[in-house]
C-alpha cells in the first residue's frame, strides 16, 4: 500500500513541483495551500509523513507543527523554510519537527529525505536490527523500550515520543554505557549529511531528557561527556 503525504505550500508552483515529483516516486500525494487546512486534513486523513512549509497564511507552519504535537499526532514532519534563519530552523526542530530543509532546493533531495524519514520510522517501528535478532525489549533503570512495538516507558507511564526522538532514544539504548559523538549520532540517526548541523542532536536530547529525566539539569540516564557527546546510562541511585 502506497504511502501518504501531504504537502502544506501556499506557493502554487511549489506545491505542483513537490506533488509531481513524489507522485512518481510512488507516494499518495495530498495538497493543503494554508496552514488551517494543512491542520485539518492532517487530523482528518492521518498521512505517513506531512511536508510542511514554515510561512503559511491563516497559521503558519510552527503552529501546525506545535498543534499536531499538542494532540499527540506524532507523524514525521519534513519543515521547508524559505529563510536561511537558524532560529526557525531550531524553533521548528524544538516544536517536533523531523527534519528541515531551506528554498531553494532539489525536489529529487526532499524526496531523498521523504523516503530516508519514512525508511528510519518503518525500520523503528519493527524492523530495528541487533546482530542478527529484533530486540524485544532495551532496559535501562525505569526506562523501558519496545523497538518491535515502536514503544516506549518511563516509570511503567508510556512517552510521546516524536518519531525522530524514538529512533534516538533507540540508538542510545543499543548502545548503553557507550560515549557517542554528536557527529556518530548525526550519521546514524539522520544517516545523512548535516554539514556538522550537531545543534539539531542537542535538540533532541534535550526534548528526550524533558521526558525522562526528573531534573534535567541533573540527569541521571542520559549524560554529556564534555568535548565528546553523549552517553545513556543506568542511574546510579546516590546521585
Amino acid at each position: 500500500m502506497s504511502k501518504k503525504i501531504l504537502v502544506v505550500d501556499d506557493e502554487q508552483s511549489i506545491s505542483t513541483l513537490l506533488q509531481y515529483n513524489l507522485k512518481q516516486a510512488g507516494y499518495d500525494v495530498l495538497t493543503a495551500f494554508d496552514g488551517e487546512e494543512g491542520l485539518l486534513k492532517c487530523i482528518s486523513e492521518e498521512p505517513d509523513l506531512v511536508v510542511l512549509d514554515l510561512m503559511l497564511p491563516r497559521m503558519d507552519g510552527i503552529e501546525v507543527c506545535k498543534q499536531l504535537r499538542q494532540r499527540k499526532i506524532m507523524v514525521p514532519i519534513l519543515m521547508l523554510t524559505a529563510k536561511d534563519d537558524e532560529f526557525d530552523k531550531v524553533l521548528g526542530l524544538e516544536l517536533g519537527a523531523d527534519d528541515y530543509m531551506t528554498k531553494p532546493f532539489s525536489p529529487r533531495e526532499v524526496v531523498a529525505r521523504v523516503k530516508a524519514i519514512l525508511r528510519r520510522t518503518q525500520t523503528s517501528t519493527g524492523k530495528e536490527m541487533v546482530g542478527n535478532h529484533i530486540p524485544e525489549k532495551l532496559s535501562i533503570g525505569d526506562l523501558k523500550v519496545l523497538p518491535e512495538h515502536y514503544e516506549a516507558y518511563y516509570a511503567d507511564e508510556r512517552l510521546d515520543l516524536t518519531p525522530k526522538e524514538f529512533e534516538l532514544l533507540v540508538y542510545l539504548a543499543k548502545h548503553k554505557g557507550r560515549v557517542l559523538t554528536r557527529d556518530q549520532l548525526l550519521s546514524a540517526v539522520w544517516n545523512y549529511d548535516f554539514a556538522g548541523d550537531t545543534r539539531i542532536v542537542d535538540v533532541h536530547i534535550s526534548h528526550l531528557r524533558e521526558k525522562i529525566e526528573r531534573n534535567t539539569k541533573k540527569p541521571l540516564y542520559i549524560k554529556t561527556i564534555r568535548g565528546l557527546g553523549y552517553k545513556l546510562e543506568e542511574p546510579k541511585t546516590n546521585e
